[in-house]
């Protein structure tokens, strides 16, 4: 999953993918160099790296990094979905609202593919935040799916039923959860055409670039039987954080289906010019 987007655009890299790199790998990425700035989080979980303190450094040199979370995102589909259509800023014509404001749309995963077959992103995430489906915020902890209470579920705008719940209206009329109040501000939420930028399944990957620069081409043996393993480093996102990678991959299925979700994987970062 990319929240908020990219705010760069790499090539694609070399046209053919690397050898994958030494299988006995140099010293882990937390005993880099000490003039590599460090990262912090104050988000902790006993389900993610145990034992092992909540600081790392942005890498420079050709590292294995070990204890990586790897989830998945994609384009997600307008036909998915069942809201009533709204206009959108930045966007032409109207959209299904739970497509764009929903955490399973446009605004999670930062693309879409709506019914005209086009791409739309999430410009910008304004000023709000996410809350759960009790309405209540919550915000993106260390580790990969952990939320400070539970999974998003729509941006801090929209509307909430009697109980303060979020509720939506429907294509087809009525309300996904009850009758929704007044609708409440997005708070500076923009969307824009196309792509932001040119991605590539199997071969694109988010990363938190305060570890893995941007431009790194990365080796994930967990994805050699799929496409060779080798991915560059392009796109980023708020729920990105830490020794936690993104994969772009086609659709799934369903709407329900997240992808892959791997833990306690290995993974090679060679940073550009490397």
């Amino acid at each position: 999953m990319t929240v908020g987007g990219a705010t760069l655009v790499f090539s694609a890299g070399p046209s053919r993918a690397p050898a994958p790199p030494p299988t006995r790998p140099p010293a882990p990425a937390h005993r880099a160099a000490a003039a590599n700035r460090p990262v912090h989080s104050s988000a902790k979980s006993p389900d993610c790296q145990p034992g092992r303190p909540v600081h790392e450094h942005l890498i420079t040199r050709p590292t294995w990094l070990r204890d990586v979370s790897i989830t998945e995102y994609y384009s997600s589909p307008e036909r998915w979905f069942v809201g009533r259509r709204v206009a959108a800023p930045g966007l032409a014509g109207r959209h299904r609202v739970d497509w764009l404001y929903s955490a399973r749309g446009v605004a999670m995963e930062g693309d879409g593919i709506g019914l005209d077959g086009r791409h739309h992103h999430i410009d910008a995430l304004g000023s709000g935040a996410w809350v759960n489906a009790d309405g209540r915020r919550t915000t993106p902890g260390r580790c990969a799916a952990h939320w400070s209470h539970g999974l998003p579920s729509w941006l801090q705008g929209g509307w909430r039923n009697r109980l303060g719940h979020v509720t939506f209206p429907l294509a087809g009329g009525g309300w996904s959860n009850g009758t929704g109040g007044p609708l409440l501000s997005y708070r500076g939420v923009t969307f824009a055409p196309g792509s932001s930028l040119p991605l590539h399944p199997y071969r694109t990957l988010a990363v938190d670039p305060r570890l893995i620069p941007r431009g790194s081409r990365v080796y994930v043996p967990a994805y050699r039987s799929i496409s060779g393993g080798w991915f560059l480093a392009q796109d980023t996102g708020g729920a990105i954080i830490g020794q936690h990678v993104d994969v772009y991959r086609p659709p799934t299925a369903a709407p329900t289906d997240g992808g892959r979700f791997l833990q306690h994987e290995r993974v090679y970062v060679v940073p550009p010019g490397r």
